[in-house]
């Protein structure tokens, strides 16, 4: 009762502000845009060229505010590593900026380190403007501006120097920011200094990524305030930290991102290495409840300076108040990050610094060069490697920097030779337990001879690890990443069930880490679940293997689907993806299918695809593995193969049960049929269980397909190539299907000898009694089915076409 009573207690004296709020929203997105329209007036002014700084010596700037005992632990390690850095001082300086701290802070640095300049500010401007002094005061083209709190390794320096002189693009390098580490080791590492920012749900969001892996000068998306090397010409031209933010946090976040749409970048330098205490100042001086204010505060003034693109604005507007709403509503609990989440309290402080937040943002679009999306893109490792290593952009209109001699001889087609190809698979591929998996695991075997081959693998679990070290030796780089298979709560979301389950920011990010750092020309995703991690490339082809269409597969499930939600949710599925699938092929540089039937499918919806879709480079097997027997086997034996996992098997099953099996049994009662596969369903599924074998999952399937009389394919929904078919017909195992079953490998109208076609369940057993019963009829079709494979299928010969596809879609790209 106490706790309702609190509720509502809560609830009645927040009643106001939510009231008030949506007015003062809807008067700041009128302020806003008004401001923009008069910006729009405004001539851009004149930039000076960029230009690179001098990396011989560094000016360390350290704000500070009563933070004495920090400075005694912290400016003697210091100290000792820039002496020696050049043997001493030097040209180096160190320069502690006071922020009029009453902890006689300015007097122990006179006295106690005499070698350190001191700037004695009488009152306090915060972060933001304490540094912003120590930069005008600095005499090197290199800041590196540090918390008091934070601990410098004895080699930090020459990492940072050499970041501007060695990057990518050292006439635009902004800053390069440090490697973090906590002082305490056992802390979890919330702060790393390899920064990444996304928009979402109408708001900024950021955070810092763990990569030990990563030993390389890497774009991020912001240098970290407190550990970060800085060109002191360009801090200054942006306007140096703002103080819309005072008195702290942001002001990092919002420079990092100005520098991007400016056209410059941002580096985080993993070998220079620094110790943070973490809000050894801050932390103690406010409470946890203040801190989240303000950085609450912030992230809405960080959108209303910043963001210019007009429905990215709208939906600011919109999901700030329902954050805010949901959060009075619901209380602190109702999401996870609340430095993040609107309040009416952060709404109301930001609509106080309103006229302020107008005139920044004013300046924000007069030094802007590139368009939000674009800026929040290219720190991506994949987009900047695009951009700037492919593309030679300085991010300004009409100007190109100079390509490397290697970036030059991409660009021909002639001179692509050995391609570096990025394979990205949903699911685990060793042992290939389904259609799919053999796709996958027997394409890798042929590409990677071919090329470079990078594999990124998501396993369902750790245990399924073990198993792809096999392919180690064939691969330039394997790396898998184990998925979170939590439920998705996913009815109301306009995004198929099945593509949120794949959604992995770590899958997103180690795609691009890998791009950047491994050199990719070519990324190919495996299902429409992996579009999602396409990238929008001008150099680097995203292809897509659609392994079956999905919204097609689903639409052939809905006659089988018996209750009534179950119906209602696969119909919603179905006008969820085929709207998602619609948006996602045209978005991709290829398409590849598996059959002309699936890419006549596809253009049937979507015309514009035409001359996008390739349907003759994957759906293959390795037939040399597959040795052709058509004597010697089981008399009177059928074989239903495939994984029950896959819902088409365990509905093909069910009806084949019911409405085929009795029939050939009533015919030919020496009949046995033999299941095998992965997660059979339990024995109280089946019917006439005494002339059923369960068999379940086989390590190699070769041995079953060599083994039984006749393979039955009683398949009613689902699309692409079944691999099933494909593997029988290289064995020299007779084949009876349904027409879907065979669809893209067997012409209904004309199957030419190589498979008996039925979707009538008398003629299906009819069929199947019969090649029972003549066992040299059926192997001769075995041996007709096992010529045509070779011939259209083999993985070898689709495999080099595929290859030279790659290179012909990296030639014109870059020719483009």
């Amino acid at each position: 009762m106490a706790r309702l009573l609190a509720i509502v207690w809560r609830l009645l004296k927040g009643l106001p502000l939510a009231i008030l709020t949506p007015f003062v929203l809807a008067f700041s997105a009128l302020a806003l845009l008004l401001s923009d329209l008069v910006a729009g007036f405004w001539s851009r002014p004149t930039f000076p060229l960029d230009t690179k700084p001098n990396t011989r010596s560094a000016s360390v700037v350290i704000p500070n505010w009563n933070g004495r005992e920090l400075l005694d632990k912290y400016l003697p390690p210091l100290i000792e590593a820039l002496s020696a850095a050049n043997g001493a001082l030097g040209d180096n300086e160190i320069i502690v900026v006071d922020n009029g701290s009453t902890d006689g802070s300015a007097q122990f640095v006179r006295e106690r380190f005499p070698q350190v300049r001191l700037v004695a500010l009488e009152t306090n401007l915060g972060f933001g403007g304490g540094s912003n002094a120590g930069f005008r005061a600095a005499k090197n083209d290199i800041v590196v501006l540090l918390n008091s709190d934070m601990r410098v390794d004895r080699d930090f320096l020459r990492p940072l120097l050499d970041g501007f002189e060695h990057s990518p693009t050292p006439e635009q390098t902004f800053a390069v920011s440090c490697q973090i580490f906590f002082s305490d080791p056992a802390k979890p590492r919330q702060e790393t200094g390899l920064t990444e920012g996304w928009w979402q749900q109408g708001g900024l969001r950021v955070g810092h990524r763990v990569a030990p892996e990563l030993d390389q000068l890497y774009p991020c998306f912001y240098g970290g305030g407190g550990s970060c090397a800085f060109d002191r010409r360009k801090f200054l031209e942006l306007g140096g930290f703002d103080a819309l933010y005072h008195p702290f946090y942001l002001e990092d976040t919002d420079l990092g991102y100005l520098a991007w749409k400016r056209g410059w970048t941002v580096f985080y330098e993993p070998r220079s290495i620094v110790y943070h205490e973490h809000r050894g100042t801050i932390g103690k001086t406010f409470s946890q409840n203040y801190i989240q204010g303000i950085l609450r505060k912030n992230f809405i003034l960080f959108a209303w300076k910043n963001i210019h693109h007009g429905p990215w604005m709208l939906s600011h507007h919109f999901f700030t108040w329902a954050s805010a709403t949901l959060t009075y509503i619901a209380g602190d609990a109702a999401t996870t990050n609340a430095s993040e989440r609107a309040t009416y309290g952060g709404i109301l402080r930001a609509c106080a610094a309103l006229p302020q937040a107008i005139g920044a943002r004013m300046r924000a679009r007069q030094c802007a060069v590139i368009l939000d999306r674009e800026a929040f893109r290219r720190p991506m490792g994949g987009h900047f490697r695009d951009t700037f290593e492919l593309g030679g952009d300085t991010g300004k209109p009409g100007q190109l920097r100079s390509l490397s001699v290697a970036a030059r001889e991409g660009f021909g087609l002639a001179s692509i030779d050995r391609l570096a190809v990025l394979f990205v698979a949903p699911y685990p591929i060793c042992p290939p337990i389904h259609g799919g998996g053999v796709f996958m695991n027997q394409t890798v075997r042929e590409l990677a001879p071919l090329c470079d081959l990078h594999l990124l693998i998501l396993l369902d679990h750790e245990r399924e690890r073990a198993a792809h070290a096999e392919l180690l030796p064939l691969c330039a780089s394997l790396q898998m990443i184990v998925r979170l298979t939590g439920k998705q709560k996913t009815l109301l979301s306009p995004t198929p069930h099945a593509v949120l389950e794949y959604a992995n920011r770590d899958l997103a990010w180690r795609i691009h880490e890998t791009i950047y750092t491994r050199k990719i020309d070519v990324l190919q995703l495996e299902y429409m679940v992996m579009g999602q991690y396409a990238g929008q490339y001008s150099h680097i082809p995203s292809i897509l293997f659609e392994h079956d269409v999905y919204f097609q597969s689903i639409a052939r499930r809905l006659p089988h689907i018996k209750g009534v939600i179950e119906r209602v949710q696969a119909r919603w599925e179905y006008l969820r993806a085929l709207r998602y699938e619609l948006k996602l092929l045209p978005k991709m540089d290829r398409v590849q299918v598996c059959s002309t039937d699936n890419a006549e499918y596809i253009e049937s919806f979507a015309p514009e695809m035409r001359g996008h879709i390739d349907d003759g480079f994957r759906a293959g097997i390795d037939t040399r593995q597959y040795a052709f027997k058509s004597e010697g086997r089981e008399p009177f034996t059928l074989l239903f193969l495939g994984s029950f996992r896959h819902l088409p098997n365990v509905e093909a099953l069910d009806w084949f049960l019911k409405e085929v099996f009795p029939r050939i049994r009533a015919a030919e009662p020496r009949a046995r049929l033999v299941l095998v596969g992965s997660e059979p369903p339990p024995r109280h599924f089946l019917r006439n269980a005494e002339a059923i074998e369960m068999v379940g999952f086989v390590e190699d399937v070769r041995d079953p397909l060599s083994r039984y009389a006749v393979f039955v394919c009683p398949i009613l929904a689902g699309s692409g190539v079944r691999v099933k078919l494909l593997e029988a017909f290289a064995a020299g195992i007779p084949v009876v299907s349904t027409t879907l079953g065979a669809e893209g490998l067997v012409n209904p109208s004309d199957p030419q000898g190589i498979c008996a076609l039925a979707d009538d369940p008398a003629e299906f057993a009819a069929h199947a009694v019969r090649l029972l019963q003549h066992p040299e009829e059926a192997a001769a079709m075995a041996a007709r089915a096992r010529a045509d494979v070779v011939a259209k299928r083999d993985m070898r010969t689709i495999t080099a076409r595929l290859m030279e596809s790659y290179k012909a879609e990296v030639g014109r790209m870059r020719h483009r």
